[in-house]
């Protein structure tokens, strides 16, 4: 088979919402959906058994953080990165772009590609598209991201450009460089920082390279919300409506619905596990910090219409204690239950989309938040 197929299965008739299903190598992957981010060949916290009863169907892993640690040549020699993490699904990998963007003064980007410091023990490396390809095909990843420059918010015009037409060189280099006998798929990623015609233009250029799906890179970088949802509405129409969209490092569950009401297939974050492990719980009235006194004796769990393991079993009072202990537990549960909301927000929007009801979704969906029931 071809390294990665998609069916538009449904279009929402008041929306851009879309309901799909991908087809890669290693298994079916209905859309929308949200991919849980395991950067260091870990989703943290989890069992891949756990993430499976969860209802997992793709993972995220880190090309930058792998490349340091432990290294893509040793995880190719040990059977590849699902070997290695126990992961028989699919398994998108980023091209470390977004990470090397996020070092600041310890990097340095030119025409060729990244000089950088490590995190870990300062030594210098390079990361350019070609090496970006060769250590994501050497992780056996499914799906591939062109490298590409994260650019960050606000920022000039004239760099924006600069930088977005160098992201676009860099794409084709990523392409020529992956070959057309790849087992993977490779996503192109649209950068033009807030400004429409540079989105535009970097839409057309990534489009006459031609690649499997497309991803909108540049959101969530410190922008409101409003600015988000604004470049997704002037680039996601440009994007061909026969392959699949991509918004990537997005978000929050009010993110995750307006992305679809939008048109967007897939998203990736580590918001549910990383306020997991802060003691922050998503249910559909909000937010609930579990760390506060006012459940140091409440017998409820933590979202009584949830019907994942967490809710079914154990008590906002003991999801406390657990935390305000500092119990590798507590990390755990606190985990299984963000994913499983977060899993089961894109169960939700997929069934929506499917009886054209997504309206009504989107509109119950405030409506709980609203009224913190």
């Amino acid at each position: 088979m071809t390294a990665l197929k998609f069916d538009l299965l449904n279009t929402d008739a008041e929306t851009g919402a879309r309901r799909g299903r991908l087809h890669t190598r290693r298994g079916c992957i209905d859309t929308p959906v949200f991919m849980p981010v395991g950067t260091q060949a870990t989703v943290k916290a989890l069992l891949p058994e756990q993430l499976k009863e969860l209802g997992a169907c793709i993972i995220l892993g880190n090309t930058y953080h792998l490349f340091l640690r432990p290294g893509h040549e040793i995880i190719e020699r040990l059977g590849g990165l699902h070997r290695f993490m126990n992961w028989d699904r699919p398994i998108l990998t980023d091209s470390g772009g977004f990470q090397v963007f996020s070092l600041g003064d310890l990097r340095r980007i030119d025409e060729e590609g990244v000089r950088f410091q490590s995190h870990l023990d300062g030594s210098s490396h390079l990361l350019t598209p070609e090496i970006s390809m060769a250590v994501q095909q050497a992780l056996g990843s499914d799906i591939i991201m062109c490298f590409d420059e994260c650019i960050p918010y606000p920022a000039e015009r004239d760099y924006v450009s600069a930088s977005t037409a160098r992201s676009s060189r860099w794409a084709l280099r990523c392409k020529k460089s992956l070959g057309a006998d790849a087992t993977a798929a490779l996503f192109g990623i649209v950068q033009g920082g807030m400004y429409p015609d540079l989105r535009r233009r970097s839409v057309e250029e990534l489009v006459e390279i031609g690649f499997d799906g497309y991803a909108v890179g540049g959101l969530s970088v410190g922008e409101e919300a409003s600015v988000m949802y604004e470049a997704m509405d002037y680039t996601l129409p440009l994007l061909p409506a026969h392959q699949p969209r991509y918004v990537m490092g997005v978000g929050t569950p009010e993110n995750l619905v307006e992305g679809v009401a939008r048109g967007v297939d897939m998203f990736d974050c580590v918001m549910p596990t990383r306020n997991a492990r802060n003691g922050v719980l998503f249910t559909r009235f909000g937010k609930v910090s579990i760390k506060q006194a006012r459940y140091i004796e409440d017998p409820l769990p933590v979202d009584p219409e949830c019907a994942c393991y967490v809710c079914r079993t154990y008590s906002r009072a003991y999801l406390r204690h657990l935390y305000q202990s500092g119990e590798i537990l507590a990390s755990v549960l606190n985990t299984y239950h963000n994913v499983h909301y977060y899993l089961d927000l894109m169960e939700q929007m997929r069934s929506a989309i499917s009886e054209n009801e997504f309206t009504s979704f989107r509109r119950e969906f405030y409506r709980r938040r609203e009224t913190g029931a």
